[in-house]
């Protein structure tokens, strides 16, 4: 049997991975191709998965932890997506804030189980205006050093670079980003692409398919900051039920939650790495996003018009202790709800990451 491949797509926080996966699924789905997906998050509750299932995909979910952290139960999961899901393509998305992922899941990957997976190269993802701020010299920045740090090591060990959403900015500013780009990483291919449009993917697309090996870098990183980088930012997933005597305008309600979470953390202040949230009701749903504090929120898809009934889970990336995230988050759903609006929590975890502990770490391009 010919090795599945497998297609794992990196990046910081609000990138848009999750959006491309869903378009590269459609993709290899129209081609006939059997795809399965996996998520990963360091808690249960993940917004990504409730949205690709919702979409018919096949979708495991890897959570508690970076792949890197759970390299046994991302093989387990690629597994699976191989037996129950038949799949021939799998693609997966690792955590927002996790790096060094060629030492310690490519590499391991390719050693251990190459017989059964061939690996696209690794495309890290990044939003344009986090690169912006990323390579503002001396400029003020929005995050901790340390987290910049995580971003940095992404696209030292990345196989190839995308600069997503090139829909949002001029043509002059992405060439100037483009630029930037090009003399700190010469060596690694770049492209720029929208995810959402679709503007750019060809080029791309046809180099994930190529016969490029995987892992051809390996970043070095110290784990203290690393570390720090990660812990800095307090991490929410909620599950909420939602009930209230008269119909309800849900698509209202979830712009007006995002809108109120935005005046909360500028308020902080405090910076939003990624905020998402999937409100369904009657098997419809959308998807609503913050990718920053100032960020204008951006809310797809839709629910039925009116109803009394609906379920919402929030995830939330924020640079602030994770006690007063939790209190922020749910303040601003109590109230949008209002007194017209019951409110249930079904889950609730937050936290901030606990120091990364990979299963291997190679030191050598396998």
């Amino acid at each position: 049997m010919e090795p599945v491949q497998v297609i794992l797509i990196g990046g910081f926080l609000g990138s848009g991975k999750t959006t491309l996966l869903g378009r590269l699924a459609r993709h290899y789905g129209a081609a006939r191709k059997r795809v399965a997906l996996i998520t990963n998050d360091q808690a249960p509750n993940l917004v990504d998965t409730e949205l690709l299932r919702r979409e018919g995909f096949a979708v495991g979910e890897v959570s508690g932890g970076c792949f890197c952290c759970k390299f046994d139960e991302l093989q387990q999961r690629l597994e699976e997506a191989v037996g129950t899901s038949q799949a021939a393509v799998v693609l997966g998305e690792p955590v927002g804030s996790c790096t060094d992922l060629s030492a310690t899941v490519l590499q391991p990957l390719k050693h251990l189980h190459g017989d059964r997976f061939r690996l696209a190269p690794l495309t890290v993802l990044v939003d344009p205006f986090r690169l912006r701020e990323a390579f503002s010299d001396g400029g003020k920045r929005a995050f901790p050093n340390s987290v910049y740090y995580i971003f940095d090591k992404q696209l030292e060990e990345a196989d190839a670079i995308a600069i997503n959403k090139s829909d949002l900015i001029s043509r002059d500013e992405l060439s100037l980003l483009e630029s930037r780009v090009k003399e700190r990483f010469l060596q690694t291919p770049l492209f720029s692409i929208s995810a959402k449009t679709g503007a750019g993917l060809e080029p791309w697309l046809a180099f994930v398919a190529g016969r490029t090996r995987a892992g051809q870098r390996i970043a070095e990183v110290d784990y203290d900051v690393y570390a720090e980088g990660e812990a800095v930012l307090g991490w929410l997933n909620l599950r909420v039920q939602m009930e209230s005597a008269e119909a309800i305008d849900w698509d209202a309600f979830a712009s007006k939650l995002l809108r109120n979470l935005k005046a909360s953390l500028e308020a902080s202040p405090a910076e939003a790495a990624h905020v998402k949230a999937f409100l369904s009701s009657q098997n419809e749903a959308l998807t609503a996003n913050l990718t920053s504090s100032t960020a204008d929120p951006v809310v797809h898809g839709q629910v039925p018009a009116k109803t009394r009934r609906s379920e919402i889970v929030v995830n939330a990336r924020v640079h602030m202790p994770p006690e007063m995230l939790r209190i922020l988050v749910e303040r601003s759903i109590q109230e949008t709800a209002g007194e017209d609006i019951a409110t249930k929590v079904l889950s609730l975890e937050s936290f901030s990451p606990s120091r990364p502990r990979p299963t291997h770490r190679y030191r050598r391009v396998v």
